[in-house]
């Protein structure tokens, strides 16, 4: 469970710049600046709060810090910080800035007052007592960002000095990740005891490595070739990390793992693993659907959507079963699609040469439906090996604005036979181009955009655009193969049947079999994916259901947008207008188009 995404919903994304139109009146002007000046300051007290967050788009001036993010004094802080950016907000008149002025008002007034009705709820409680995962563990996720081949920068002799103040922080981080989980456990906010097991597995792995093969030593393997790095500054520098590596590193992990074996194991939560089960479970997911989706729509309501969806996209995938002769069952094609030599690829260069080959095919069709294009590099790489076994098959990490760190397409490349080339095409487009990478960069890119649109983020907006991105590969004339056109769908049904588990898992009390089995009969999943896919449900309540949702609400605007302006609707700058504000609110989205659509009437 993400506790920053809930606690600072707001870190990281809020600037000084402000959105200006010509021939703004003195009025606009003013309350624009004031505006201004309070997304600037709030912005630095956020970012202060989440220096990894300050890391991801850049800014290293808080490089040598880890963060806290669990602490009583953090959340109080974070707490004070939103009521007084409320406060400062309340102060603009509203009706008195430009219009795109408005957009960002409306996105930071949500932000913040959603912060403080976790405070006031308790979620804040929850997400504190339940610090560390197996899917998006601090564990996991700092050694990537740490590996050399992660957001952190590795250049420069202070770039390494900056990295073992981080390691100093990341061990406090997981001592305090101990504490919070022993205060949990009379609580009744801890995991299910498959997460745990899970957890414990992982965290002995890591410890096998021990110090020559750790992630973490990376960094000092693959010295950049600057006069700085003198063989006595390679020295020490490898010294020091091995020492951060063996004397402080791993002795934490080995106490976390401890931790859980002898004290948190036996307290875990039995029998069915969503949220249904937990205390204060049925609220949290209440809160969990809103803030991924932002906007408030049932559990009850999005199992009907997903089964709906899952009966539709069925009827789709038959058509393109008997289009090709297979004369067996739906689950009988699966399977053949998942086990035939055709559809598998020779060797892991092989898999990312296919999918290098995708992005050319998309590079000379994106300009019939996009007028921008992102500036900034973009490459496809191999999971790190050490991430390999939690990874899905494939995800993208953004660049920096300035265009310093490339835009990073990983493909996993473990378990080459489970890695089938049906769904690679929806894949690319999905979270590489016209999907995150597009979407993301774009929005960074834009030094114009005040940054609670530069670089916030919510799933409904940016995963909606993502599935939706996955769609226009039929306008763009890329399932032209009839097994990639069954990839989409069967991409498409994949996040249709999430909506169902998702909810029959934290609203209905599914099983853990039952959402395994659920996913085996809707999808070509093969089982080992299928079972990390629920273990990502189970921790990360709410956010699988946010894909569909916002990909049926895109198209809802952009078939009201075309029904309303008929000959006048050019679909490049309804793309447009999608995208060049960044990833706001599904709601604020909504009044965006529809203010858009009255314009290109006029």
């Amino acid at each position: 469970m993400k506790f920053t995404a809930i606690l600072t919903a707001v870190s990281a994304v809020l600037s000084a710049a402000c959105l200006t139109v010509a021939m703004a009146s003195p009025v606009e002007i003013s309350e624009g600046k004031k505006l201004a000046a309070v997304l600037a300051r709030a912005d630095e007290a956020d970012l202060k709060l989440t220096p990894q967050a300050a890391v991801t788009r850049g800014d290293l001036r808080y490089a040598d810090q880890y963060g806290d993010y669990i602490t009583d004094a953090f959340v109080k802080k974070s707490a004070s910080n939103a009521r007084q950016q409320l406060r400062e907000l309340s102060t603009i008149n509203r009706a008195a800035l430009s219009a795109k002025d408005r957009i960002a008002f409306d996105v930071f007034q949500y932000q913040v007052e959603f912060v403080l009705r976790g405070h006031g709820e308790g979620i804040v409680k929850v997400n504190q007592h339940m610090p560390i995962d197996p899917v998006f563990g601090a564990h996991l996720q700092f050694a990537q960002f740490s590996s050399g081949e992660g957001i952190a920068p590795y250049k420069t002799l202070k770039d390494y000095q900056q990295g073992l103040k981080r390691i100093d922080g990341f061990v406090t981080f997981l001592d305090r990740a101990i504490n919070a989980m022993r205060v949990a456990i009379p609580a009744g906010h801890v995991h299910h005891r498959t997460i745990v097991e899970k957890l414990i597995a992982q965290l002995d792995a890591s410890l096998a490595m021990g110090v020559d093969k750790s992630p973490y030593l990376n960094p000092v393997n693959h010295f950049p070739s600057a006069a700085a790095f003198t063989a006595t500054a390679k020295a020490k520098l490898t010294a020091d990390y091995r020492q951060a590596i063996g004397g402080k590193i791993n002795p934490a992990l080995a106490r976390l793992r401890d931790f859980l074996k002898s004290h948190y194991l036996p307290a875990a939560r039995t029998g069915a693993p969503g949220l249904a089960t937990m205390r204060d479970g049925a609220r949290y997911y209440a809160y969990a659907l809103e803030q991924h989706i932002t906007s408030r729509i049932t559990a009850e309501e999005i199992h009907a959507l997903g089964l709906t969806e899952v009966a539709r996209l069925r009827r789709e995938m038959e058509k393109v079963r008997e289009q090709v002769g297979f004369s067996g069952t739906l689950p009988a094609f699966f399977k053949y699609l998942q086990e035939d030599a055709k559809f598998k690829l020779a060797s892991k260069e092989a898999l990312l040469e296919h999918y290098r080959g995708i992005q050319a095919r998309v590079d000379v069709v994106m300009p019939r439906l996009f007028s921008s294009v992102p500036k900034g590099r973009f490459e496809v790489r191999a999971v790190p090996a050490e991430q390999e076994s939690s990874a899905s098959g494939a995800y993208y990490v953004i660049g920096t604005p300035e265009g310093t760190r490339a835009g990073v397409f990983y493909v996993n490349t473990a378990d080459l036979s489970t890695r089938t080339t049906p769904r690679a095409t929806a894949l690319f487009l999905h979270e590489a181009i016209p999907g995150h990478h597009l979407q993301g960069s774009l929005a960074q890119e834009d030094a114009a955009l005040p940054a609670i649109l530069r670089f916030s983020w919510n799933p409904g907006y940016g995963e909606g655009w993502a599935l939706y991105a996955e769609s226009l590969g039929d306008e763009m004339a890329l399932y032209d193969d009839a097994y990639q056109r069954f990839g989409k769908l069967d991409m498409e049904i994949f996040r249709a049947a999430r909506m169902v588990v998702d909810t029959g898992l934290h609203a209905q009390g599914w099983s853990r079999e039952e959402a395994m089995k659920y996913l085996a009969d809707n999808t070509s999943l093969d089982s080992a994916t299928i079972e990390q896919e629920i273990d990502r449900y189970i921790v990360w309540p709410g956010q699988a259901p946010a894909y569909k949702i916002g990909e049926l609400f895109i198209r809802k605007l952009r078939q009201r947008a075309e029904t309303t302006l008929g000959a006048r609707f050019d679909i490049r700058a309804f793309h447009d207008q999608v995208l060049n504000t960044g990833a706001i609110p599904l709601h604020v989205l909504e009044k965006k188009i529809d203010d858009w659509i009255v314009s290109r009437k006029q």
